[in-house]
């Protein structure tokens, strides 16, 4: 069963940053790309940021680029999303997603349950 478990979500003010991580079981983690996607109060889903499967390729929104980093460690399974100069419009659940391929182009196949990120001060 595929597995994709979040967390580092949290309060944090406005200018701060937060770590998210994401450990993945159940399937060859190494072969496939992976996406971070966000769901802020009240709305849809927006994509963030995806990392192919050996890490050579990664993607951004425009509203993140610039302030967020997205990593894997094939090693210990887990995806990473490194956010900084958080502002309020970055608060939402936040969702790990595997890719069906090893590329960004592969769809959006296998979802965690999410971790909230609040930025407030």
């Amino acid at each position: 069963e595929v597995q994709l478990v979040e967390s580092g979500g949290g309060l944090v003010q406005p200018g701060g940053s937060l770590r998210l991580s994401c450990a993945a079981s159940g399937f060859t983690f190494r072969d496939y790309a992976l996406s971070w996607v966000r769901q802020p109060p009240g709305k849809g889903l927006e994509w963030v940021s995806a990392i192919e499967w050996n890490g050579g390729g990664t993607y951004y929104a425009e509203s993140v680029r610039g302030r967020f980093a997205i990593s894997r460690d094939n090693a210990k399974n887990t995806l990473y999303l490194q956010m900084n100069s958080l502002e309020s419009e970055d608060a939402a659940v936040y969702y790990c997603v595997g890719h069906s391929g090893s590329y960004y182009s592969a769809g959006l196949e296998y979802w965690g349950k999410g971790t909230l990120v609040t930025v407030s001060s």
